[in-house]
Formats: C-alpha cells, sequence, structure tokens
C-alpha cells in the first residue's frame, strides 16, 4: 500500500497531502515515512515503538511495594479501599484499575460477582435537613474485642454522616446521645426515619403497625421538639443505611486495626475526628436544592428535651427513687417540703440527672445521684 501510493506521489499523479489522506496519515508524517523508506527500505516503515518500554509503565519498584503492603497491612482491604489509602498516605500515583488488574494476576483479589437485577432506588429529599437516618449495626469493630453497636446518623439527601460512635449496646440513650450531637451541630431536620426497636416505637404486635398513642422516650422528645417520625417497614425500606453499613463494616474495622485502636474511648475520637471527614469526603453526594431544611437550635433548651423523663412521687423523706438511685431534694424557700408532691426526673445522655416540680428545677445530680453544686433554679 505504501509502495504503491509512494510511486504515484512519485510520478507526479498525487500531491503529498492527497497520498498523506489516502495512507491515513498527515503530509508531514507521509514525508518522514517516505525519508525512511529511501533510507532503510521497508524496515524503516515499521512502528519504532516496538520493543520499547512505554513511558506510562509502572516501575517494578512501585509494584512491588504495592504488591508488598497489600499483603501486609492492608491484607483482605477491598480493592477501591486500598487504592485510596495508597494514593492518599502512600502518594501512589497509579490507576484503580492497574492495581485491580495487578492484584488479580497475583490471586491476591477476585473477580466481583456480577451484579443482581436492577431495582430502582428510593428518590433522594431534595433538600439537607428534610430527612435523617439513624440505625445501629453489631458487629466485631475492634480487632479481637466483643461486638459493638455503631450508631450512625446520616442525611438522606446527601449520605453524609452527621454522627457515629461505638457504644456496648443500642438503647434509648445511645438514640438520644446521637440526636442531641446532631441538633445542636446541625439544626433541628423536618424527620427522623429509623427501624421500629422498641427504643423507637411501641410495637403492640411482632412485626405489625406501631402505636403513636404510646411513644417511646424517643418518641416523645421527638415530639415536643416537632420533628415527624417515620417508621421502616422492610429492611428494602431501609436501603440507603443498609447500604451505608455495608461500607462502614468492610472499610471501618480495617481502619482501626491500622491505626493500632482496640479500645472505645480512642475508637470514637477516631471515628469523628479521622474516619469521618474522609468517609463523607468519599461517600457524600450534593443535595438537588441548595437551601437546607435544617431549624437552629441551642444545646442547652435541646438537652431538656433529648432526655429520658419520668413521673415520680416524693417520698416522706423528701427524696425521689429513680433506679437503684435516691435523690434527697433540698431544701426550698418557695415551700416547707415536697413529700408526695409529683415531679419529673430527667436522665440526660451522659448519665446525670435532674428533678423539676412544673417547671421549676429543684436539684441536678452527677451520674451517681449526690447533688452537684447547681442549686435550684428556674428552668429555662
Amino acid at each position: 500500500m505504501f509502495r504503491d501510493v509512494l510511486s504515484r506521489w512519485d510520478s507526479g499523479h498525487l500531491s503529498m497531502i492527497e497520498a498523506g489522506q489516502l495512507l491515513g496519515m498527515s503530509e508531514r508524517q507521509f514525508r518522514r515515512y517516505r525519508e525512511r523508506y529511501e533510507e532503510e527500505g521497508l524496515n524503516g516503515l515499521k512502528d519504532r515503538r516496538l520493543g520499547k518500554p512505554s513511558g506510562r509503565r509502572v516501575p517494578e519498584k512501585d509494584r512491588e511495594l504495592m504488591l508488598e503492603l497489600y499483603g501486609g497491612a492492608y491484607k483482605g482491604w477491598n480493592v477501591r479501599h486500598f487504592h485510596e489509602k495508597l494514593v492518599h498516605d502512600h502518594g501512589f500515583r497509579w490507576g484503580y484499575t492497574w492495581v485491580k488488574t495487578q492484584l488479580q494476576a497475583h490471586g491476591l483479589a477476585t473477580r466481583a460477582m456480577r451484579r443482581g437485577k436492577h431495582r430502582r432506588k428510593r428518590e433522594r429529599k431534595p433538600f439537607e435537613g428534610m430527612m435523617l437516618h439513624q440505625d445501629g449495626s453489631r458487629a466485631h469493630w475492634l480487632a479481637g474485642e466483643p461486638a459493638l453497636d455503631l450508631i450512625v446518623t446520616m442525611d438522606d439527601a446527601t449520605s453524609t454522616i452527621y454522627s457515629a460512635f461505638l457504644v456496648e449496646e443500642e438503647g434509648t440513650v445511645s438514640s438520644l446521645r446521637a440526636l442531641l450531637e446532631v441538633f445542636s451541630e446541625q439544626g433541628l431536620p423536618s424527620s427522623l426515619y429509623t427501624d421500629r426497636g422498641s427504643h423507637y416505637f411501641h410495637t403492640p404486635v411482632a412485626g405489625g403497625q406501631v402505636c403513636k398513642d404510646r411513644p417511646t422516650q424517643v418518641g416523645r422528645a421527638l415530639e415536643v421538639l416537632g420533628i415527624e417520625h417515620i417508621a421502616a417497614y422492610s429492611p428494602q425500606a431501609r436501603g440507603r443505611s443498609e447500604r451505608m453499613f455495608e461500607t462502614l463494616q468492610d472499610r471501618l474495622p480495617k481502619e482501626l486495626v491500622l491505626a493500632g485502636i482496640r479500645e472505645i474511648e480512642a475508637a470514637n475520637r477516631f471515628i469523628k475526628e479521622v474516619y469521618l471527614p474522609r468517609h463523607n469526603a468519599r461517600f457524600a453526594t450534593k443535595a438537588a436544592l441548595p437551601e437546607k431544611a435544617f431549624v437552629p437550635a441551642d444545646r442547652a433548651p435541646l438537652a431538656e428535651s433529648l432526655c429520658i423523663e419520668e413521673q415520680r412521687i416524693v417520698a416522706c423523706d423528701n427524696t425521689v427513687s429513680f433506679g437503684k438511685r435516691r435523690l434527697q431534694l433540698p431544701a426550698s424557700r418557695e415551700r416547707a417540703h415536697y413529700v408526695k408532691a409529683k415531679v419529673k426526673v430527667r436522665c440526660y445522655p451522659d448519665g446525670t440527672l435532674a428533678v423539676f416540680h412544673g417547671p421549676r428545677l429543684l436539684q441536678r445530680y452527677d451520674t451517681d445521684g449526690a447533688p452537684n453544686e447547681e442549686g435550684f433554679k428556674i428552668a429555662a
């Protein structure tokens, strides 16, 4: 082909531009090939890149380092997570596909199974703060330690995780603690979406409809704050939070092992200060609309709602029983005593307590039930 076109150009039947067009190359490239053909014959037409290493080829030392890291500190990590750590922590500049191919070629990673049938996802809320998800997942989050519950509160519009922490057991206190943390920092959302766990709802018949006429402590607090509480009736309805927990269960334990963390307090600091910012940067999305539905709220009034509140009758010795603690009421200028009076005992997420008579704060107590120095005052 080249010799035929060259012959036609040589005889004046084709211009250099026309010859190049016939061969699918530029005029300049045709000129170079003509010179190489005249000097070397057919050998001059061979691609000179053949047999030469590509300038984009990954250096052998980088390949060996990658394989060594995956076989050591990152053994068992999924490839996407491993590649992110290579780039972020080790300055690696080679692509995810290359890493995956190399690991599969060395038998260190398996090919992903074919995805199942596509299912349409529920549309996200358009604004941040229109709906939050709260859920817990029990797993061995800390290597070699008993299973713990991870309590997560996430925005539906963006999948941003606002709060995540480990506790020994999920329940009313952990839920209120998470809500206080999120509402103090973000504001009040329009609604909260949860499962039908007993700390969220009373369900008279197992697997049946929830009873909203008998709110739990969490339900009462949300009602006081004007936040709609939505119950999920199937695992599929909680698909967004379920997928989020799949990601956390795969990544978080490995990150904690890598950081050498084996205690709850250290783990919770790491989750809040290190893991969540990276997780949200990687997985959170933009809301469809820029406005936010959160309503600003001060922490102090929030704490008086996001707590366990129970009614008690004051005993003859001017004390109130709460669990295994007896709370001594102080002397008051308002009345001689509170014997047989109805009072409210509030237990806050941090374990401290307070006794109220109507709107009046009679006394605050530490976690052991001992009076603190705040005395009594009118509640704000």
